[in-house]
């Protein structure tokens, strides 16, 4: 399950949009988004110009407790998640249920960026943008829906890769090339 958040500042509690990609087979099979009112009705003028989000889009929103509670938690289920850069989104996720009093789920996550950079160490940039640039994935930055689709296109070509660098004929399963490269499933709960 891939996952991306936007926010409205630098606190981390500050979720204004989620969006969350079901991937099975190597692909895309459902989709989760929502924005989410943040905690104060406040959106930063430069996050605005990265996400185009502005107070005017969050005013009638569901708050991320609504959001949680309301169908991503059910939709999420107990499947591990995946993120491009999941330090970041793994800490909104995490402050953004504490401001609501609501625990973290037990799940597994790991971080698509750390898959992209061992799957082609010779890129310039591991960037999503810069990766959607160089595999033809087009898609609208900073929405995050579109970037959880990406997010799950990466990690699929991801394993392409690495299994064609070990000389596989056919691909590796996710598990399998994540423990080739190296990329850790680390706990969203810790217990």
């Amino acid at each position: 399950m891939a996952i991306d958040f936007e926010t409205a500042d630098y606190a981390a509690d500050s979720a204004i949009s989620l969006g969350l990609a079901r991937c099975r087979g190597g692909e895309v099979v459902d989709e989760f988004y929502s924005l989410a009112r943040p905690p104060e009705l406040f959106v930063r003028p430069d996050f605005t110009r990265i996400h185009g989000l502005t107070v005017d889009d969050l005013r009638e929103a569901p708050d991320f407790a609504e959001v949680w509670e309301g169908g991503a938690r059910d939709f999420i289920g107990d499947t591990a998640l995946v993120a491009h850069n999941a330090s970041f989104d793994m800490r909104v996720l995490r402050a953004t249920l504490a401001r609501y009093d609501i625990p973290p789920p037990d799940l597994g996550y790991f971080c698509s960026l750390a898959l992209a950079r061992r799957a082609w160490p010779g890129l310039r940039s591991h960037a999503l943008t810069a990766l959607g640039k160089e595999f033809d994935i087009v898609y609208d930055a900073h929405n995050a829906l579109a970037d959880a689709r990406t997010c799950a296109s990466v990690v699929f070509l991801g394993v392409d890769a690495i299994s064609a660098r070990r000389g596989r004929k056919k691909p590796l399963s996710l598990s399998g090339a994540l423990r080739e490269a190296g990329v850790y499933v680390k706990r969203l709960r810790v217990l």
